[in-house]
């Protein structure tokens, strides 16, 4: 089973998510467009970090997560 962990600072306002374990990050790379990825030794990207993510969701004090599995 694959884990995928979403971590929403609302302090900082930063969306981050995992693919894989964050202690296997061994560089990151922004892309300019206010999203850093994170990679491990080999270039694979294991998760991502979207900045200024605060949008509405910092004035309704909450977030859901919707996860969709899509088969071709």
């Amino acid at each position: 089973m694959v884990k995928i962990r979403v971590l929403y600072d609302e302090i900082g306002n930063t969306l981050t998510v995992w693919f894989d374990d964050p202690a296997k990050e061994y560089v990151c790379e922004e892309t300019g467009d206010e999203v850093i990825l994170m990679k491990d030794r080999s270039g694979r990207v294991i998760g991502f970090e979207k900045l200024n993510f605060s949008s509405s969701v910092s004035q309704e004090r909450s977030l859901q997560i919707a996860f969709e599995t899509v088969r071709g």
